[in-house]
């Protein structure tokens, strides 16, 4: 009776590790920038964003998810509302290459193994890598290379609402703000001591930016195993 326990708990977890539901696909949308330059509004998308998506829907009520997604952050002071930015006239581009993972919360069941359509809001939040370059603005206004980039972390703070289309694909619309534990990737902050001199803005806010778009992912996997004893 004893290996006959053991046999059966054996199967059961063989079965359930591999009968979880996955989704895999990608990121489109755009990006802004909130910091010392630039807009200061809260969405306002002005460069593309792309990337991939995966996830691993642990229960019909939450999953883990890690992203990968490349963008160009923008700053204009010519487009923003404060007058003293716009007659300083600053402006910047950033490439970025962001990594995070997480935990999304759908606030009604999302089981895929359930035949009639799906749809849910739903909230991610969790840790991200950004890498940005490095630069800074010199005393004539003029932006500068450092020629080093860095590794900014932040947290992923993610609105969306997500629904099921055709057979195993799933469209979702997303907002999602990260705050970053930084103030450089805008260049109001260099990244070498010795050139703290050109610091500038608000040192007690660290730079913020905003991904919209859509996502599409495509899920597998079987009908989770359940034993009773």
């Amino acid at each position: 009776m004893r290996y006959l326990i053991l046999i059966l708990l054996s199967v059961c977890f063989v079965q359930t590790s591999q009968s979880q539901i996955y989704e895999v696909g990608f990121f489109l949308g755009s990006s802004n920038f909130i910091g010392d330059v630039g807009s200061t509004k809260y969405i306002a998308p002005n460069s593309p964003t792309f990337g991939g998506v995966f996830k691993w829907n642990r229960s019909p009520r939450h999953s883990y998810r890690v992203t990968a997604i490349f963008s160009k952050l923008k700053g204009v002071d010519a487009k923003s509302d404060d007058p003293r930015r716009i007659q300083r006239g600053y402006e910047f581009e950033n490439n970025i290459f962001e990594v995070s993972a997480g935990m999304e919360f759908t606030f009604f069941d999302w089981d895929l193994h359930q035949e009639e359509p799906k749809s849910t809001p739903y909230l991610f939040t969790g840790i991200s890598l950004a890498n940005h370059d490095n630069f800074f603005f010199d005393n004539n206004g003029v932006l500068t290379s450092e020629g080093t980039s860095s590794w900014a972390y932040g947290i992923p703070m993610v609105l969306g609402f997500k629904t099921t289309t055709a057979d195993n694909l799933i469209l979702a619309v997303e907002v999602g703000a990260r705050y970053t534990f930084t103030d450089e990737i805008d260049g109001s902050v260099p990244d070498a001591d010795f050139r703290k001199q050109y610091s500038f803005g608000n040192i007690n806010s660290n730079d913020w930016y905003v991904f919209t778009g859509i996502t599409l992912t495509y899920t597998f996997g079987q009908r989770p195993c359940y034993c009773n004893y």
